[in-house]
């Protein structure tokens, strides 16, 4: 039997609480299309929710999303109302009680990893500096409360990546979070998976995590994507990917370079702790490790 990606994660994340919504997820589908006169279509490349295609009663087509109703969704659903469609997919309808968004369809959908790299950085540049000009939403994470989870790792007996390597990131995340020039309205994930070609723009953003914060935060993601890359071309990649990103959300290179090193870290530390079934580092401390002899000190 094929392995249910979304049924894993979905219980590992949210343990029994998901394993009940996985039980209703076929229903709850089924009643949030009768209730919107939504013809559901093919299932959507899907991890953390469910993902249907679906045609509205009109023929606009759309992407229903549903997850498990904690509140998890609540900050996509802010941020995607305060850019209103700005760079990013519109949000047609959103019911935060049952964790359930209506989208706006990038169509034809293709991922920005079918692109060189060059044209991706543009790209992703282009929609970080329009992303970050909208009003900031009341109630957002900031992004200093990420800081937590440094210490969590440092505090495990048997923390499994380089100490010294995230002590200064720890050190760097409270620094870069307290000089903050300016702080904006994050995506907080944007890289090449989560930008698709679309029709009314040739280019636009899903699945933002929605945080408030430094816009160097924003640099980082893209350094350890796509998936399918050689861990040392990105890290390699790096240096160059940062001094652009740079440019385009309107900060120095070398603070550029320090987020780029602490959110890579962050990464691995996340990926470290919070999945039983770690196998070991991934791109992101490679990509760490290269940027680490160029973080100011």
């Amino acid at each position: 039997m094929p392995r249910d990606e979304l049924a894993d994660t979905v219980v590992r994340t949210w343990g029994p609480a998901g394993a009940t919504w996985l039980a209703t997820r076929d229903r709850l589908l089924a009643d949030l299309a009768g209730e919107l006169d939504l013809e559901l279509g093919a299932t959507l490349p899907q991890t953390f929710h469910a993902v249907r295609a679906v045609t509205c009663a009109d023929g606009t087509p759309a992407v229903l999303k549903a997850g498990v109703p904690d509140g998890h969704l609540d900050a996509e659903t802010a941020a995607l109302r305060a850019w209103d469609g700005d760079g990013a997919v519109r949000l047609l309808w959103a019911d935060p009680a049952r964790g359930a968004l209506l989208l706006e369809r990038a169509d034809p959908g293709t991922e920005l990893t079918a692109v060189p790299d060059d044209r991706a950085v543009e790209v992703i540049g282009g929609l970080l500096a329009r992303l970050h000009r909208a009003p900031v939403p009341a109630g957002l994470d900031h992004v200093a409360v990420e800081r937590a989870a440094f210490d969590a790792h440092l505090n495990r007996p048997d923390a499994v990546l380089p100490r010294p390597l995230v002590e200064r990131a720890a050190a760097l995340w409270t620094q870069l979070c307290g000089s903050a020039e300016r702080e904006v309205l994050l995506h907080g994930d944007l890289h090449q998976h989560n930008v698709l070609a679309a029709t009314r723009e040739p280019w636009l953003a899903i699945d933002p995590h929605g945080r408030v914060g430094d816009p160097g935060y924003d640099c980082g993601q893209l350094l350890y994507n796509p998936l399918d890359a050689d861990p040392a071309e990105l890290a390699r990649r790096a240096p160059d990917r940062l001094e652009r990103l740079a440019d385009a959300v309107g900060i120095a290179w070398d603070r550029a370079v320090a987020w780029g090193f602490a959110v890579c870290v962050l990464s691995e530390v996340w990926d470290a702790d919070g999945d039983a079934g770690w196998t070991g580092p991934g791109p992101a401390l490679a990509v760490a490790q290269r940027l680490a002899a160029l973080v100011a000190d």
